[in-house]
């Protein structure tokens, strides 16, 4: 079979696997979606446990949206295109959810606010985990500081717009994220990160998921916050199809639901080899990619082989997170350092080796094969000699390739 790999935010890599090799491609389902500004519009006309927005702005003279940087695929935009026939846009400012993540690209600034970004410029504030003014709000139950950006503690509206996926440690995305780890300190999301090291921290996972408690826990330090929130689930093709506006709890669990029915897809059986793909802008770095890599070992035999696809755009991402991968070339001996200490970043490596324990990894990127190899990772600059590497190593086997690796989440029919 004859098989499109996006590569990069234009290009393509074709790949040939015989059929009798072939479990499936999987993608996220497909749903129908109506015409996104009537989503979004229904959505806030009709807000779940909140006010109307209008009333929930009477009254506001600090009203702050927070909102996702450029590495998530959130139509926010679109929901400002909404947003500007019932409010002046200029009258707010906009922080960032930055978390931990670089500042953003002039192409990711474009990207995130869209037509507004010229006449909201000047109103725009980029969250710095180590830079920006902080104001210390308590400890979490789990001893995390909570420590959230000034410009959104002293707001008196909050406006939040996020997208709920599934996510590699956190359960999802979505709702408290935005607060922990996106506007908050870095001693803040790297106490909260630190918990991600816990097995019980996984994809799809909430209930006595310690990351996840956490995030629910910060969010209670700022319970009085008049916030309104606007969380939406796209489909595969990144088209909008769903959104739930209002109390940001509510519309998290109802988000919840739609992405589970979108990207938890069944599969017949496990595979010899699993093609996961990092999807641009969920390529952007190294970092980021990893996704791909958590998400895909479910489909993988113990044995097996991850080829990891991700163009990655921009570089490693992190250079702790390196250093640990690169750390011993047995993964068993990086994994025992990872356990001694933590630091943040740590935890993305920590995901990374534990599937490098029982599995090959392989790595189609843009990056220094030497780094690849240093990381313990077999590097290759394109999917079609890795598919046919491995189909050298064993002409006999099964191959999965699925193709939004960083939000797919596939599992093996009971």
């Amino acid at each position: 079979m004859n098989i499109d790999i996006g590569y990069g935010k234009k290009d393509i890599q074709k790949i040939d696997i015989p059929d009798e090799n072939l479990i499936g491609v999987v993608y996220p389902r497909d749903v129908e979606c109506e015409v996104p500004d009537k989503i979004i519009d229904t959505s806030i006309e009709s807000p779940i446990e909140s006010d109307s927005f209008e009333r929930f702005l009477e009254g506001g003279k600090d009203i702050v949206f927070i909102v996702n940087d450029g590495t998530r695929p959130t139509p926010t935009s679109k929901v400002l295109d909404v947003l500007s026939k019932r409010m002046d846009l200029k009258k707010a400012r906009y922080l960032i959810a930055t978390g931990n993540h670089r500042n953003m690209t002039p192409e990711e600034y474009d990207f995130v606010f869209g037509k507004h970004y010229v006449e909201l410029k000047n109103r725009i504030y980029c969250h710095d985990s180590k830079q920006s003014e902080v104001i210390f709000l308590g400890t979490s139950k789990n001893g995390t500081p909570i420590e959230l950006n000034k410009i959104a503690v002293n707001a008196d509206r909050l406006i939040v717009i996020t997208s709920v996926e599934p996510h590699y440690f956190a359960g999802y995305t979505g709702g408290r994220k935005s607060f922990l780890p996106g506007i908050a300190s870095f001693n803040a999301i790297e106490a909260n990160h630190k918990l991600a090291m816990k097995r019980e921290a996984q994809v799809l996972v909430l209930e006595g998921n310690p990351v996840h408690e956490d995030m629910m826990d910060a969010l209670e330090h700022i319970s009085e916050k008049k916030i309104f929130s606007i969380q939406i689930v796209m489909d595969r093709h990144q088209n909008i199809y769903k959104c739930a506006s209002g109390d940001i709890n509510s519309c998290f669990k109802q988000a919840v639901t739609w992405a589970e029915d979108v990207f938890c897809v069944p599969i017949p059986e496990k595979a010899d080899i699993v093609i996961s793909v990092a999807p641009y802008p969920m390529d952007v770095d190294l970092y980021q990619s990893q996704k791909a890599l958590d998400n895909g070992k479910w489909a993988l035999k113990n044995g097996g082989k991850i080829i990891m696809v991700s163009k990655c755009r921009n570089g490693i991402g992190h250079t702790t997170f390196l250093q640990q991968l690169s750390s011993s070339k047995n993964p068993k001996a990086v994994l025992e350092n990872l356990n001694r200490e933590y630091r943040l970043g740590y935890h993305k490596a920590a995901k990374m080796v534990e599937i490098a324990v029982w599995a090959d990894i392989w790595a189609v990127t843009s990056l220094d094969p030497k780094i690849i190899s240093s990381a313990n990772m077999t590097p290759f600059r394109d999917v079609k000699t890795a598919v046919k590497e491995a189909l050298k190593e064993n002409p006999k086997a099964k191959f999965i390739v699925i193709m939004d690796g960083s939000i797919t989440v596939p599992k093996v029919k009971q």
